[in-house]
């Protein structure tokens, strides 16, 4: 199916995709879709996948919005794989309404899909592979809260209104604070998942309030953004994100940041681009595969302080016993 002709065509037409690395030259092409170039998640789930698909002697071609999360862009990249038929499409949607029209476009075309950390509302997929938002803001708020004794007030920010990711996150970390009536929810404002606006976000809310102990960010590009904030502030407080990024284990490390909850992306990309191959393959595949919330701190984060570059994807068997699988 996708021969080189395509492989060509695509690195002229894909002005939305980042460059290529090496891939193999037989196998299984897999198309991996992706919301954006900004938000270093994105970038740990698109290494990941050329690593899974060099170890299964298959390749990928990568599709990113130049605009950050556009819907008529991924749109438009779908109605393309459409025509060029690859093996199997790798979607992690930029939202989970709109992209639904795309992911029955692929089915239309038999085309399979898997679903990676963002589901999509409607259109049928051989696999979804994530972790739960909800879980992860429930967790990661209540290590936040614990670390403040119970006592205090926090901020949150959120990711981008309307994204299913943001709202279950941010209502995991609201279930989090009924847990510790003494603490007060000052404010709670979106950062788009973006470093500069959440850093003028808790500019802002900085000088609103005179006293914060702990802000919840969504993910670790915002936290990373609050941290800055409260630097340029002279002020101090507690902060929390999701992702476990490199960057963020830098921060950890540092002690700029207390810790992130792992949403397990470089697992994701691994078992994602894994499970897209295994259905071109006629493989068992699990309609579900949810990883498990947890957290990243000082006291483990050397075990995650490995770059990119170097990591390996767990064999199948492996992965699947780290899941709650249906």
């Amino acid at each position: 199916m996708f021969r080189a002709t395509f492989a060509s065509i695509a690195i002229l037409t894909i002005s939305a995709a980042i460059p290529m690395q090496a891939v193999a030259q037989t196998g299984e092409t897999i198309a991996v879709f992706t919301k954006n170039q900004t938000n270093p998640y994105f970038q740990v789930v698109r290494t990941a996948a050329e690593v899974a698909a060099k170890q299964m002697n298959a390749k990928v071609i990568q599709y990113v919005p130049t605009k950050p999360d556009s819907i008529p862009e991924q749109m438009s990249q779908i109605d393309d794989m459409v025509v060029k038929k690859p093996d199997a499409v790798m979607l992690i949607p930029v939202n989970y309404k709109a992209i639904s029209a795309g992911v029955e476009k692929l089915n239309a075309a038999n085309i399979p899909v898997v679903t990676v950390t963002d589901r999509t509302e409607s259109g049928k997929v051989a696999a979804f592979v994530g972790s739960s938002d909800y879980d992860l803001g429930v967790v990661t708020g209540r290590y936040l809260l614990k670390a403040m004794h119970g006592k205090g007030s926090v901020i949150i920010i959120e990711g981008v209104k309307g994204s299913l990711t943001s709202s279950d996150r941010v209502r995991g970390f609201k279930d989090a604070l009924k847990e510790f009536p003494d603490v007060k929810l000052l404010a709670s404002q979106p950062g788009n998942f973006l470093r500069l606006t959440a850093l003028q976000v808790t500019e802002n809310l900085l000088q609103t309030y005179q006293k914060v102990d702990g802000i919840m960010a969504a993910n670790d590009a915002m936290a990373s953004g609050a941290i800055e904030a409260l630097e340029g502030a002279n002020r101090e407080a507690l902060v929390v994100g999701i992702n476990g990024t490199e960057e963020a284990i830098s921060a950890i490390k540092s002690g700029k940041l207390l810790a992130s909850g792992d949403y397990n992306g470089f697992l994701q990309g691994c078992v994602g681009t894994m499970a897209a191959i295994r259905t071109t393959r006629n493989q068992p595949v699990p309609s579900e595969i949810v990883f498990k919330a947890t957290i990243i701190d000082k006291s483990n984060y050397a075990d995650f302080d490995v770059p990119l570059e170097s990591r390996s994807c767990p064999k199948w068997d492996e992965a699947l016993a780290l899941a709650a699988v249906k």
